[in-house]
């Protein structure tokens, strides 16, 4: 089997990370990768925005938790968070970001990263205090959240594959 296809079927999410920052060659290969995910008539539509600071992480993650009415920490301790943008008012818009960031999630694999597709983007940023976080990072205009892709190194092996349900697949010939 070659080594993509292996990456793609091993790839597991992680929610437990050790607490060093991944390394600026990591990030910038994740991010690559995203960047050159599949988008309709090749637009290049969404926008990735890492963050890495330990501040506006711990308020990502209180508004995280704060929206889905469960305490905790969503973001599993990761110390770096990627934010999947679409325009909002693309009608590809949230196809394209999604394939961003399942290109950062199997890169991230492949690197030997942990990651996890965290929901919540869109909610987040529909919030005062999610534009607060947009206006402080200088990004202007009509953005949706679509996905937070968390990242860092696993602490602890990697889950099993939960077993295939029957009937996932049909083929009509």
């Amino acid at each position: 089997m070659n080594a993509a296809y292996e990456n793609l079927i091993s790839r597991r999410s992680v929610r437990k990370y050790k607490p060093e920052q991944i390394s600026e060659a990591e990030l910038d290969a994740v991010l690559r990768a995203g960047t050159y995910a599949p988008t309709a008539m090749g637009k290049q539509s969404p926008l990735i925005v890492a963050v890495q600071d330990p501040g506006d992480i711990a308020r990502l993650d209180s508004l995280n938790a704060q929206i889905s009415g469960r305490p905790g920490h969503p973001f599993y301790g990761a110390p770096t968070v990627v934010i999947v943008f679409a325009e909002a008012h693309n009608p590809n818009g949230v196809q394209d970001a999604s394939l961003v960031m399942g290109n950062m999630l199997n890169a991230a694999h492949a690197l030997g990263l942990g990651s996890c597709w965290i929901n919540r983007a869109r909610e987040t940023f529909e919030l005062p205090e999610g534009r607060a976080l947009l206006a402080k990072w200088g990004i202007e205009g009509d953005w949706r959240g679509v996905g937070n892709c968390i990242l860092g190194y696993p602490d602890g092996p990697l889950p099993e594959a939960a077993p295939r349900r029957e009937g996932y697949v049909k083929v009509i010939k």
